[in-house]
């Protein structure tokens, strides 16, 4: 029902080495993104838990060592996952004593509606010094949805966009879960919209970018992913607006994903 991760990056900031602290927590919309409105997720969605971790002790090679721990609970304190302490090794590259880390939770399809919490515990291999947070999340009943909302830089999501700069190419990608299947052969029948709107909420184009997605569609398969080409042609606030569709429930979900784009430079 539940996976975490935790991983970790590799450049500096602070130069202090004296007590562990984890700051600049926040939730965001995949690994690096903007960060989240709220902590309510549908079954099926992924959060991201970003910190940094600052104080950590580091050698003369720049290197420091640290481990994860996390848990998952539910309102009542039950811890529903655990992921036992991951030693890791990074790079303090550009000096300082911050390493910036994220934790991961992948809620199921199948997780009860209600309130957990995650629990993140960082150690200071060298110091011993650890640190501990916490952020409270909600899982919404089981229903169609759009979920795993981020930016990438790749058709496949497997490099995610932390900036977004004008004259910029990026995918921004979401799934749909919760759809119906009807016909003959038992296909999914969900149509994709995306718009873009610009700081005073007004469309940046008459006509919403669509796509559907009905064949082709395994039988065990629970999401459809769906991608959209971003081209980041001036700087500005937007917000992406994605909306599905499932036409055998009529049944409508929306997201949306703030992005500030810079300008070249």
């Amino acid at each position: 029902m539940w996976t975490t991760i935790a991983l970790l990056a590799t450049l500096g900031g602070t130069p202090s080495q004296s007590d562990l602290a984890l700051t600049h927590v926040r939730s965001t919309y995949g690994l690096l993104g903007p960060e989240r409105s709220n902590e309510t997720l549908a079954p099926g969605d992924i959060l991201f838990v970003c910190f940094d971790i600052e104080g950590v002790r580091v050698d003369d090679e720049g290197k420091v060592r640290y481990s994860i721990a996390i848990e998952v609970s539910d309102s009542g304190g039950k811890v529903m996952f655990k992921q036992n302490p991951k030693d890791t090794e990074a790079r303090t590259s550009l000096g300082g004593s911050s390493v910036p880390a994220y934790a991961t939770v992948n809620v199921g399809l199948d997780t009860p509606a209600g309130d957990y919490e995650i629990k993140a515990t960082v150690k200071d291999l060298a110091s011993g010094n650890q640190k501990s947070l916490t952020r409270a999340f909600k899982v919404l009943p089981k229903d169609f949805a759009l979920v795993r909302a981020m930016a990438s830089v790749d058709t496949e999501a497997q490099y995610p966009s932390a900036v977004f700069t004008c004259g910029q190419g990026v995918w921004m990608h979401c799934s749909a879960v919760g759809f119906g299947r009807g016909g003959a052969d038992k296909q999914p029948n969900v149509v994709f919209e995306m718009r873009v709107l610009d700081d005073a909420g007004k469309p940046t184009f008459a006509k919403a970018v669509t796509n559907t997605v009905n064949k082709g569609i395994p039988a065990e398969k629970s999401a459809l992913p769906m991608a959209f080409p971003l081209s980041l042609n001036r700087p500005g606030k937007f917000t992406i607006e994605v909306q599905a569709t499932d036409q055998a429930s009529g049944k409508k979900a929306k997201i949306a994903f703030p992005i500030t784009v810079q300008a070249a430079r």
